[in-house]
């Protein structure tokens, strides 16, 4: 899936994009429609884009990574404004290392890790509550990226001494609206039983555990799940069938 857009943000560094990122900066211009205003200045924050009126229209946030750093803005905006909050998933990734001294060619190689939209709930532990907001809703987008790593002994040491220096857009290959925490519900492979574990969802969802946990945290705050006993240790869970 690709996507062009007429109008482009504002060349001028306002407030709102002094620290941004590559990746960040691309999905803003992605996502750009003729009419939005960008680096807004709303109820005591900088918006990302305006699109339509200050107060009738609808606030836009890109977010490529924690949000606990941008919770508390939210919160606030939601409160009299419609807030989409966009996120970016990387459903492929190239990594990008410079060759060793300066002289050898740049390394570029696929990542052979594969991400969908379930890693939102790595980020929604922070935000459960968001969700079930009616001014709230949340685009995730699939995305294909690049991500340039830096060698750094003091910062990477837990990696081999390579950090991330930035991400870039690719392509834009997919995308969900999420309007409602049944929405997120779906994402629940329809495979699994109709009392699971959080080691069955994740064998049934071929990821992590702790995803997995994140994922029942989150469903269970939004109505979506109920604890209805245990299997030994594990705690059991079933949906409800309202949401």
């Amino acid at each position: 899936m690709t996507k062009s857009r007429a109008a482009t943000p504002e060349p001028t560094r306002k407030i709102g994009t002094l620290n941004e990122k590559p990746l960040h900066e691309a999905l803003k211009k992605w996502y750009a429609r003729p009419g939005d205003k960008f680096e807004v200045p709303v109820d005591g924050s900088i918006a990302d884009i305006v699109r339509g009126g200050r107060n009738s229209g609808r606030i836009i946030e890109i977010q490529t990574r924690n949000f606990s750093a941008i919770r508390r803005k939210l919160e606030k905006l939601v409160i009299n404004h419609r807030v989409r909050l966009v996120y970016p998933i990387a459903a492929e990734k190239w990594i990008v290392k410079p060759g060793k001294m300066g002289v050898e060619p740049v390394r570029r190689r696929r990542s052979p890790k594969r991400s969908g939209y379930e890693e939102i709930f790595s980020e929604l532990v922070y935000i459960p509550h968001l969700p079930k907001n009616p001014h709230f809703t949340l685009e995730l987008l699939l995305i294909r990226e690049e991500e340039a790593r830096e060698y750094d002994g003091v910062r990477g040491w837990r990696r081999g001494g390579w950090v991330t220096n930035e991400r870039r857009l690719l392509e834009v290959v997919g995308h969900k609206v999420i309007r409602t925490p049944k929405d997120l519900s779906a994402l629940i492979p329809r495979k699994l039983a109709k009392t699971f574990t959080a080691s069955e969802l994740a064998a049934a969802m071929k990821k992590p555990k702790r995803l997995a946990q994140q994922m029942v945290y989150c469903l269970r705050l939004m109505n979506c799940i109920e604890q209805v006993g245990k299997w030994g240790n594990a705690i059991l869970y079933s949906r409800i069938k309202t949401c």
